[in-house]
Parts: C-alpha cells; sequence; structure tokens
C-alpha cells in the first residue's frame, strides 16, 4: 500500500516538473482593440514623411502656379493696359527668384519645379515677344528668330540634363539669372513704348494732310473711329489705341541699360544650344560603341 502511494508520488513529482519547463503560451491579442491580454493598446507605427509628400503641393510649385495665373492676368491687360500688365509680369519674374530660394530653404527641390519653372519662364517670354510682332511689324521676323533660339536652346538643355543624368538643380543662379531678369526687362520696355513713342512705328504718325481741314464731326477730314476701323480688335484699332497713352522717357532710359544684357543672353543661349548639342551627341556615340556599331561591312 504505501509503495503505491510512492509510486503515486514520484508521477506526481515528474508531471508537475514537466510543467514547469513546458514554455508558456505566446500572449493574445484581444480582437476588439488589438490589446495584449487585455492590456493597454499598443501605439502604431507611424507612417514615414516620404509616404505622406505630395510633389505638387510643395511651396516651390506653389510658387510657380502662382506666377501661372499672373502671367495669365498680364496677357488679359496686354493689349491696352500697359501699366497693369507691366506689374503683373514683372511680379511673376520676380517669383521666380523666390521658387529657388524656397527650394534650397525647404529641401523642395525637384525635377517637375524645375521644368515647371523652365515652362513658364518661356511660355511667358514667348507671349509678349508675340504681342512686340504685331505691336512691331517690321521687327516681326526678328522676334519670332528670338522665341525660337530661346526656346530650342532652353529645350536643348533641359533634355540633355534629364537624359544624360545631369544635376537636376535650376541653371539659372547668380549672374545668370541677372543676365535673365534684364533680358526681360528690355522687353518689357519695347512692349511699353508701343504705348509711348511713335519712332519705332511710323503708322502713329500722322502725315499732314493738304486738304481743308473741318471741325464739323462726320466729315471727310474728322471721320468717325467706327468708319476707319469697323473691328475694334484689328491691328489698326488697337494700334491707334495704344498711341501716345504714356511718357516714352523711362521705357528708352531702360531699353538703353538693358540692351546690351539683351544680346548677351541671346550668346548665352546658342552657347547653351551648342553645349547641349555636342553632349548629346557624346551620349550617342557612348551608346553605338556599346552597341558595336559601326558595324564591319563583309
Amino acid at each position: 500500500m504505501s509503495s503505491m502511494r510512492t509510486r503515486k508520488q514520484a508521477r506526481d513529482s515528474l508531471a508537475s516538473e514537466a510543467a514547469s519547463q513546458s514554455p508558456s503560451p505566446s500572449p493574445r491579442l484581444s480582437p476588439q482593440n488589438g490589446s495584449v491580454n487585455g492590456s493597454a493598446r499598443s501605439p502604431r507605427r507611424k507612417a514615414s514623411p516620404a509616404a505622406r509628400e505630395n510633389i505638387f503641393l510643395f511651396w516651390p510649385n506653389l510658387i510657380g502656379y502662382s506666377r501661372i495665373i499672373l502671367a495669365i492676368a498680364s496677357l488679359y491687360y496686354m493689349p491696352l493696359h500697359p501699366r497693369t500688365c507691366s506689374i503683373l509680369y514683372s511680379v511673376s519674374c520676380i517669383l521666380d527668384a523666390l521658387d529657388g530660394v524656397a527650394a534650397r530653404h525647404f529641401e523642395q527641390a525637384t525635377r517637375f519645379g524645375a521644368v515647371l519653372d523652365m515652362v513658364t519662364d518661356r511660355c511667358t517670354t514667348a507671349c509678349l515677344l508675340v504681342f512686340l510682332s504685331s505691336a512691331w511689324p517690321r521687327w516681326s521676323l526678328l522676334f519670332q528668330g528670338l522665341i525660337s533660339l530661346d526656346l530650342a536652346s532652353h529645350y536643348m538643355h533641359m533634355y540633355a540634363t534629364l537624359v544624360m543624368g545631369g544635376q537636376g538643380d535650376s541653371h539659372k543662379k547668380n549672374v545668370l539669372f541677372a543676365f535673365c531678369a534684364l533680358n526681360e526687362l528690355f522687353f518689357i520696355a519695347l512692349y511699353l513704348l508701343s504705348f509711348s513713342s511713335p519712332t519705332l512705328s511710323p503708322s502713329l504718325l500722322q502725315p499732314p494732310s493738304s486738304a481743308p481741314q473741318s471741325a464739323q464731326p462726320g466729315s471727310p477730314a474728322h471721320p468717325k473711329l467706327s468708319n476707319l476701323f469697323p473691328n475694334p480688335y484689328s491691328a489698326g484699332a488697337l494700334e491707334l489705341a495704344r498711341a501716345n497713352k504714356m511718357d516714352s522717357f523711362w521705357p528708352w532710359v531702360i531699353a538703353g541699360i538693358s540692351f546690351p544684357v539683351m544680346a548677351g543672353k541671346q550668346f548665352i543661349n546658342v552657347v547653351q544650344l551648342v553645349k547641349a548639342s555636342r553632349w548629346l551627341a557624346e551620349g550617342d556615340m557612348e551608346a553605338r560603341r556599346a552597341q558595336g556599331l559601326p558595324r564591319k561591312r563583309k
């Protein structure tokens, strides 16, 4: 009887030792609140800042959007309101420098922002030169050439930078930005001269008439404007509406000061176009060598 008790006690002791050595079960998660065995809820991992970034809402790009709005507003006032147009256009150009400062300050320089900046500059300059072509018809071929050179050089430079793996930073820094600003200032001065000075547009100078003058309205000497220009938006009507709307002194001063810089900027455009073309040609040569071209003909 005692031996049976002893064996039973031995089995119980072995079972208790095995239970003490067995690993404890892992804690269970509560299905309601995700807590461990009813304890307080464990904090979730926060998403990385890069996952929440929206490139289109970066501060430099927001400044770029405001530049587009100002440029469109300046184009609306461009035909007949030189002061309002010049102010809006100038503010848009000044913001061109501010977006670069914001990109460096907030560390938000992006390829999209660089392309947006370049496209905005090219479009606004092209629109202003198109207006100057209509305001000064005798110089329209020159303005068309400036538009072509500006678009070609900047497109080739931007394309070569993106394709060949160059730096994505804007190329307009320091001295070059001053060249771009004075280049735009020269074109603004020409725009203002179209409202003030008859020197560049002989059609604004009315030759003296040998016929007898009459002060009676509607007479051949004083015809109604509606008889001269049935369409108020025709080139002649707009040119007559722009005639002598403002003094020409300061536009001539600004044009004289900024003209050498404008000429230098066009030279830089030519150099930029040639360098970008050579850069792309070097990339084409490396690609052809990698493909084993040209192959020897048998």
